[in-house]
């Protein structure tokens, strides 16, 4: 042992309740692990749903507005009046001490379509609605990837320390407590065979 145990009673309780907490921390970290990793695959397979699904809207969108483009000539004056999209919103909440982004976008009320309807036509209307689309697809995205890298990052957290007490703490602590067991019963021993040995020294003792 790297480490000098003094073999008393009062080092073994110490022992044995440092390995019980360890005990019970690696049961706490294994869960905790369990449970993230749980709630990142769910999240991962969500994350496949809406990039795929983000792919073909972005497919749509672009060709609704290369349509735009061929009737109505470059369009760029028309997209100049779409506002800055500034409804964004993020919060949080706790998976397991974990804080997972939840973002939402808020639609202004103010108006629905930004331009005007005589000088545009269907086409315009197609790719406003579906790059509308995009955006909110694209900020579900956002929060699903960003919430399963703050889980990786948990999980692989949850690991190194559900390790480091497994391989390391618990039998380090298993090893102090059977070390000091057996320095106790070898000196109860010890102590048992001294006596004997004075009880048989002064039995021959009384008998001279």
């Amino acid at each position: 042992m790297t480490e000098q145990i003094f073999p008393t009673k009062g080092n073994l309780m110490k022992a044995r309740k440092t390995l019980a907490l360890c005990r019970m921390g690696y049961d706490l970290m294994d869960r905790k692990r369990n449970i993230l990793i749980r709630e990142m695959m769910q999240l991962m397979e969500k994350a496949q749903e809406l990039r795929n699904s983000v792919e073909e809207t972005y497919r749509e969108a672009y060709s609704a507005l290369q349509d735009a483009n061929v009737t109505l000539g470059v369009i760029d004056n028309l997209a100049e009046s779409v506002p800055v999209e500034d409804g964004v919103e993020i919060t949080y909440r706790s998976v397991m001490g974990v804080d997972i982004p939840n973002v939402t976008l808020t639609a202004n009320k103010k108006y629905f379509v930004p331009y005007g309807f005589y000088a545009t036509n269907s086409q315009l209307d197609k790719a406003y609605v579906s790059f509308s689309k995009v955006k909110a697809i694209t900020i579900m995205l956002a929060e699903v990837d960003n919430s399963i890298y703050r889980l990786a990052i948990a999980i692989k957290k949850a690991q190194r320390r559900a390790n480091a007490l497994q391989n390391i703490l618990i039998p380090k602590f298993e090893g102090t407590v059977s070390y000091i067991i057996d320095s106790l019963e070898e000196k109860d021993r010890e102590e048992f065979s001294r006596l004997k040995v004075i009880k048989s020294y002064k039995l021959k003792k009384s008998n001279k």
